[in-house]
């Protein structure tokens, strides 16, 4: 019996068929390392969600916005606790901070042993999570003005820390301000405040505060402290910054360690 001839142009096509039905499928299968990657990704706002407002949260949200600007020395004073710790001993067992997310500079010194902490938000907390809040009801922060008085006795903390503040106050407001803020401290005032040249477009606009910062240059700072009687701790300058250089530790904002008023 005689075969069949094939039909060699059926035969290609056949295995073109083949081979492109193999190709879809290859195509639609997800790789490995793809799917991993999602798990991971997946995880990590999970994570996000569930701590979003824990102290540790709250310091990656201000680091975040530390690059928009509005906090930038705000995180700064997260980053040098450790070396004011050095410098100022037992005067940071009672500390006050003043400035925008002071949430999460507050619950960054809780953290400390043998440290009580307490804030001071000048702006709002409409955007603020529910950690911060509860600090808010517990009295542990409080939303005031700070171009009037502070609700403190004198001397009610041992050190007062402020950032992203006074950049925001005129001449006139910081005469009201700044003695405010070295009544309601025994021990020293320590003041975060940005370096005119990060006056970049950013700063041009205006902040979430509804101002411009005013980046003033240290010679400007020294000088106005001069003319409102608040001096310069020299004692503190210097321990500070040997512990700073040690650990090799560069300030991205300007800092003025000050002393308490007599």
């Amino acid at each position: 019996m005689s075969r069949r001839p094939i039909n060699p142009s059926r035969r290609v096509a056949d295995s073109g068929a083949a081979s492109l039905d193999a190709s879809i499928r290859s195509k639609t299968r997800s790789p490995p390392y793809l799917t991993i990657g999602l798990v991971i990704v997946g995880a990590f706002l999970l994570i996000g969600y569930f701590y979003r407002d824990t102290g540790t949260f709250a310091s990656i949200k201000g680091a975040i916005s530390g690059v928009e600007g509005d906090f930038l020395c705000t995180v700064e004073v997260q980053k040098a606790i450790p070396f004011l710790k050095k410098a100022y001993g037992d005067s940071m067992h009672k500390v006050l901070h003043v400035g925008p997310d002071t949430c999460s500079v507050v619950s960054k010194l809780l953290e400390e042993d043998d440290t009580e902490a307490w804030g001071i938000e000048p702006y709002d907390i409409e955007d603020a999570g529910r950690f911060c809040k509860k600090l808010v009801h517990k009295g542990i922060v409080r939303v005031a003005d700070i171009k009037f008085p502070l609700p403190y006795h004198a001397k009610s903390f041992s050190l007062v820390i402020v950032s992203d503040a006074l950049d925001y106050l005129s001449p006139k407001y910081l005469n009201r301000t700044l003695p405010e803020l070295a009544r309601v401290s025994s021990d020293g005032l320590v003041i975060f405040t940005g370096y005119p040249r990060h006056h970049k477009a950013k700063f041009a606009e205006k902040s979430r505060f509804g101002g411009l910062a005013k980046l003033r240059s240290s010679t400007w700072w020294v000088r106005y402290f001069v003319q409102t009687s608040l001096e310069e701790n020299e004692v503190a300058i210097k321990k500070f910054e040997q512990v700073a250089s040690k650990k090799s530790y560069v300030p991205s904002c300007q800092i003025f360690h000050l002393r308490s008023y007599p």
